[in-house]
């Protein structure tokens, strides 16, 4: 199993370094700035998601304790956690940038990071496999959606900065399903019960942290609703799995004499 998730690592890292690396100041478009008129809504959403990304230091904290003894789970960790760092720069840049925020409001953001602390959902690598397979889903969902709008608008920036934090978020959610697939090799019946657990108790990370989280998220067009989360996270994700419906709703109802 560790050579596996070495592997896994490798391979992860290897087409991040040369094929989906890309560039704060030299990728994003900004001399267009002036030639695009930004949307008010995109940039709210922006906010909020510049926002849960100032919690990476929570984030990184919890998943290296969790995972520390891991080294190759370590690795891909700081890696994560660097692309989401760059996550949260580059919103931050098109909010000063493009005029729609001042560096002032932007620093107001980091007050509900500074007031209450991340920490983990669940308290299992496989869980947390589980987990972060669907939260990276359901965020480059959230992203196509705005990528989409941005170039409805003819804002190329916004467009290729969702292009790119997209792309950096669909790859972590391929890592995770193949660390999922990895532990059904294992021991199936024990991770769909996992799955099972973690879509019953999910939730995003901003959600109980950020203020009115699901009201800023619903104004701006920014979040996922009930039925987009399932089909565009949950059925994907359970297709890429080879894991049916029925055997998820089996494996639930054993779920509570498995946790007591």
């Amino acid at each position: 199993m560790r050579e596996k998730v070495h592997q896994l690592y490798l391979d992860f890292l290897e087409i991040a370094e040369t094929k989906r690396q890309w560039n704060i100041f030299n990728d994003i478009p900004w001399e267009r700035l002036d030639s695009v008129q930004p949307i008010e809504a995109v940039a709210r959403a922006m906010e909020v998601y510049c926002t849960e990304e100032m919690y990476v230091p929570d984030y990184s904290a919890e998943g290296l304790r969790l995972l520390r003894a891991d080294l190759e789970m370590v690795g891909f960790q700081i890696r994560w956690a660097f692309e989401e760092s760059r996550h949260g720069l580059v919103f931050r840049e098109y909010l000063t940038r493009s005029g729609m925020r001042s560096a002032a409001d932007v620093a107001e953001l980091e007050t509900p990071v500074a007031n209450r602390a991340w920490t983990l959902p669940f308290d299992t690598r496989r869980r947390m496999s589980c987990y972060g397979a669907l939260q990276e889903a359901a965020t480059y969902a959230a992203y196509k959606a705005q990528k989409d709008r941005a170039l409805a608008s003819g804002d190329q920036v916004a467009a290729a900065i969702f292009h790119h934090v997209g792309s950096d978020e669909a790859a972590h959610a391929a890592f995770y399903r193949s660390m999922i697939k990895l532990e059904l090799e294992q021991d199936r019946q024990g991770t769909i019960a996992d799955l099972g657990h973690v879509l019953a108790n999910f939730k995003m990370p901003g959600d109980g942290l950020i203020p009115d989280y699901h009201q800023r998220l619903e104004s701006s067009g920014g979040g996922l609703s009930a039925r987009a989360f399932v089909q565009k996270v949950i059925l994907p994700t359970l297709t890429s799995l080879r894991i049916s419906r029925a055997e998820l709703k089996l494996e639930a109802r054993r779920q509570p004499a498995a946790d007591a």
